[in-house]
């Protein structure tokens, strides 16, 4: 990636995108060091993230926002322990809708939302119209409507908006991305990517919130954390319901929104068996977890075609026993890279037929984030992703800088899902992918926003 690239490519990139540059009100009169932060949902996702936040000098988090008290005492436990003032907190009574009064009341100048993803594009809505700049936890939304919701708010209200995707922060995945802008791979044409996580025992539990993984077989009302909201969306939803983390890294190789756009799709799903599998063999054959029915397949597999000829394949996978894997695939002339073998091989470098090791690449090609971060990232979740993905969304906001992964990237990845749902329902039609960027891809420069500071 060219290391002088910067931030006027976007602010000259045309009138089509000077909504997404505005800045909240906060900012008007020259920016500020110090930001005042807002979190919604302080669950188990919300507290890894607000660990980051809470550690930053730079950043006051003054208000938190969750319906569950419990959640809501263990993210203020992280202040004592941090030595900071506590912030105020909204929802300890259970209004659904206390968020609006934090917005209204704290003259925040972001927030941070991770709740349940039905919840995501209305708070994010709700915040772009009060001029708060949004850090919203993947999906952007749930229906194709919501998508195009998310995106008109902020083109209307100019406030900044990033989907807080992590892996595109991998180290390896960004030591790629180095490799790509270098020409190693030749030209592109074939990826893969996905979401395969063993999740059976994240969808069940007993209630129990001290036991929220792998404790019993209950979900929604009798269960606790993701039990208590995500499994529901295995019962009523077929396609690829969490296509953020492999179609990211994918997105950011082959440019999409930035001179390279998603032009079809489809998405196949085998049956489902999995959850039920896994209840009858807790002993649930019985309970009535065991008579439900799951709608999504145990394993889904999208297929996207782009603009200039690259292919796509995603795959969701999270219902059957297997270990953790993205499946990354970069493939191009030249050669290719695998995630899964942690291998690469490129035409003339390597032994004809015979895989390389990937560390010795991924040590010359080290993105110059890690190289710079990488102390004040040990120790931060996923392996220092949760470190970049904040420090991305804070120092952007700080420097009244574009979003490195902004609204088009939030609702082009997002909309897969809705996209993939109908797919599936269809029959496994074949579907236009809708152009939500109205022709400004390719007008938009085709590298991503990632310097050595953010």
């Amino acid at each position: 990636m060219d290391k002088h690239f910067n931030r006027r490519h976007f602010l000259t990139a045309g009138a089509a995108l000077a909504g997404s540059l505005l800045l909240p009100a906060a900012f008007a009169a020259g920016g500020r060091e110090k930001l005042r932060l807002g979190m919604i949902g302080t669950g188990m996702r919300g507290q890894v993230l607000l660990r980051e936040l809470v550690r930053r000098d730079d950043v006051e988090v003054a208000a938190l926002c969750d319906i569950e008290p419990i959640m809501l005492g263990k993210a203020l436990a992280q202040f004592d322990k941090a030595g900071k003032p506590k912030p105020r907190t909204f929802g300890e009574d259970g209004d659904k809708q206390a968020y609006r009064r934090m917005l209204d009341s704290q003259q925040l100048d972001g927030v941070i939302i991770a709740t349940p993803w039905e919840w995501h594009a209305q708070m994010a809505i709700d915040a772009m119209q009060a001029k708060v700049a949004v850090g919203c936890e993947v999906v952007a939304g749930v229906t194709l409507k919501d998508h195009w919701d998310v995106l008109d708010a902020q083109l209307k209200t100019g406030t900044p908006y990033m989907l807080l995707e992590n892996v595109c922060y991998r180290r390896d995945v960004m030591a790629v991305l180095q490799m790509v802008r270098s020409g190693l791979f030749g030209e592109l044409l074939h990826l893969q990517g996905g979401y395969q996580h063993d999740l059976r025992a994240v969808k069940f539990n007993n209630g129990d919130p001290a036991k929220p993984y792998g404790s019993g077989i209950e979900f929604g009302a009798k269960g606790w954390s993701e039990a208590k909201w995500r499994t529901e969306h295995s019962v009523q939803r077929n396609g690829e319901l969490y296509p953020s983390h492999g179609i990211g890294p994918c997105a950011m190789y082959t440019n999409i929104n930035r001179g390279n756009r998603f032009t079809r799709i489809n998405t196949f799903a085998t049956k489902a068996r999995g959850l039920h599998d896994y209840i009858v063999k807790q002993g649930g054959a019985e309970h009535p977890s065991g008579k439900v029915k799951f709608s999504l397949g145990d394993v889904v597999t999208t297929t996207l075609s782009c603009e200039n000829g690259e292919t796509i394949v995603l795959q969701h996978d999270t219902s059957l026993p297997r270990p953790y894997s993205l499946g990354f695939r970069v493939q191009g002339t030249n050669g290719l890279w695998m995630d899964v073998n942690h291998s690469i091989h490129i035409e003339g470098k390597s032994k004809p037929h015979q895989w390389e090791d990937f560390q010795a690449y991924q040590d010359r090609f080290d993105h110059p984030l890690w190289r710079k971060y990488a102390g004040e990232a040990a120790g931060a979740g996923h392996g220092g992703m949760d470190y970049f993905v904040i420090h991305a969304f804070v120092e952007a906001l700080k420097a009244r800088a574009p979003m490195p992964i902004d609204i088009y990237d939030a609702v082009t990845w997002s909309a897969i899902t809705p996209l993939s749902e109908q797919s599936v329902a269809q029959n496994f039609q074949t579907l236009d992918f809708p152009d939500f960027t109205r022709g400004q891809w390719s007008k938009r420069k085709p590298v991503f926003a990632f310097d050595d500071r953010y």
